[in-house]
């Protein structure tokens, strides 16, 4: 019990840190995203996601790479996307702006930036043991 309200209470850091960085602003677009996961030491994400920008949808893929993990696992996850000024600034590698953390019950968060500025702040359950989306980096490319 003790463990869970320490994990809880990290989490809780964890966003409101997150959630920090972009407090005083309207956000530009939201984002939806599922993906899975996969790893034996070197692993592999994929998945696909709804960019939500001037009153229009755009669909996108995801996929990125990481080390060190075993398992497999898989997420939902939602949040809000800043410095979207054009709409093919969205496509890139973006990587980890700050703590990235999965607690008991499979609650996350991370903020993820990319090349062009762009900032998503995203939050959502995992189910598995290893779900890293984002944490060692994803690439981002809307589809056409």
């Amino acid at each position: 019990m003790y463990m869970k309200a320490v994990r809880l209470a990290i989490l809780g850091m964890i966003l409101v840190a997150a959630q920090a960085v972009h407090a005083a602003e309207t956000p530009d677009a939201k984002v939806r995203m599922t993906g899975k996961s996969v790893a034996a030491g070197v692993g592999y994400s994929w998945g696909s996601g709804v960019l939500s920008y001037k009153g229009k949808d755009y669909p996108f893929s995801v996929s990125g790479l990481s080390a060190g993990n075993i398992g497999a696992g898989s997420a939902e996850l939602s949040g809000d996307v800043f410095n979207l000024k054009d709409l093919k600034d969205f496509d890139g590698n973006f990587t980890s702006v700050g703590a990235g953390a999965t607690v008991a019950g499979g609650a996350g968060a991370m903020a993820m930036k990319n090349q062009n500025g762009v900032v998503m702040n995203v939050s959502g359950t995992t189910k598995g043991l290893t779900f890293k989306l984002g944490v060692d980096g994803v690439k981002v490319q809307l589809k056409k």
